[in-house]
């Protein structure tokens, strides 16, 4: 099943994903070196990364809801989509939670804002597990007819046809 919004021939919702999960896993990294270092700073630079992932996890959530819509009622896909998206919004909302308990004074956090980052992170491990087993295993978001030797997504050729052209001859032996 084909991804549903694309740019430049693929889909623009795993383009979208690496941010977010990017951002808010290294706001966990960051307030753990505040911890170990206590140096307040790391903690305040993980309050921005929070609020740029949040932004970014909103973002990536549009492009996976219109793909998740387009998949077909009763299957397995619909329903790893759905705990994915689902686990994904509780991962935004802890996130969330998080920044907000730190907004007072984003250089001391307290111990509940990094605990809910530390158990959105896990769960952040799980959904993307999903996302991987809706790729993978399900074929959401692959082009229809794609093989190893697909023609590249910027041309006007379908996957399904081989990227050598057909009038070429073999090089002299």
């Amino acid at each position: 099943m084909e991804s549903k919004v694309k740019q430049l021939g693929h889909p623009v919702h795993p383009m979208l994903i690496v941010f977010p999960l990017g951002l808010l896993a290294t706001s966990l990294i960051f307030d753990v070196i505040g911890l170990i270092s206590a140096n307040h700073l790391w903690y305040e630079m993980a309050f921005w990364l929070i609020a740029a992932g949040i932004i970014g996890g909103l973002l990536a959530a549009l492009f996976g809801l219109v793909d998740w819509v387009a998949i077909p009622a009763g299957t397995r896909a619909k329903n790893i989509g759905l705990l994915h998206g689902v686990g994904n919004v509780v991962i935004v909302v802890l996130f969330a939670i998080s920044w907000w308990l730190r907004s007072d004074d984003p250089r001391n956090p307290g111990s509940l804002p990094i605990i809910l980052s530390a158990i959105a992170v896990v769960l952040a491990l799980v959904t993307g597990w999903l996302g991987g087993e809706l790729v993978d295993r399900l074929g959401v978001g692959v082009n229809e007819g794609a093989h190893l030797n697909a023609p590249s997504s910027l041309s006007d050729r379908p996957a399904s046809q081989d990227a050598t052209p057909t009038n070429t001859r073999p090089l002299a032996q």
